[in-house]
């Protein structure tokens, strides 16, 4: 029947209009010093390091070298740890009809959250002098935290725009 094409075309449409993501965010955490920049500074440590041992090797210090080297694997592994944890993020996906959260670990693991867009509630805790402290995401019975690893103004930006996409979906 050709009568009944149409109205199925448009049932579609409006099937995938209320899937469309209104609002679709990456959280990730800030690294300060970038691939490069780690780079040029563990060669400078690296030179300076040597240098220093040497000297102290010369002067018949030999234990001191072995202490400065500790010290830069100790640095070399901190930095591995904070860009290790860097790879964390959090992606945020508000349609009309879901409201999903999928975390992703460092390691790689992955946990989704979804909730029902007009039950859910954005909770934000906030410091009069450090502004957001904590975002949290409640419906259905469950609860997660979102952006903790957020810089304070970032978490301001995401509060807001989060709070529009959801007040916007909530609305029609």
């Amino acid at each position: 029947m050709q009568g009944g094409e149409p109205e199925s075309l448009e049932n579609k449409d409006r099937a995938d209009a209320n899937e469309a993501p209104v609002f679709e965010a990456l959280l990730t955490p800030h690294r300060s010093l970038g691939h490069n920049g780690f780079i040029a500074l563990m060669c400078v440590m690296t030179i300076g390091t040597v240098a220093h041992g040497v000297v102290f090797v010369i002067a018949g210090a030999w234990p001191i070298f072995a202490f400065l080297l500790l010290d830069l694997i100790l640095i070399f592994g901190a930095f591995w740890l904070n860009y290790r944890s860097g790879r964390a993020r959090e992606i945020v996906s508000v349609s009309r009809t879901d409201l999903s959260i999928s975390k992703v670990a460092p390691s790689g693991r992955t946990r989704n959250y979804r909730f029902n867009p007009f039950w859910a509630r954005f909770h934000v805790a906030r410091h009069d002098e450090a502004g957001i402290t904590g975002m949290r995401i409640t419906g259905d019975g469950r609860s997660t935290d979102i952006g903790s690893f957020l810089n304070p103004d970032d978490r301001e930006s995401f509060a807001e725009a989060f709070s529009l996409a959801l007040a916007t979906v909530q609305r029609r």
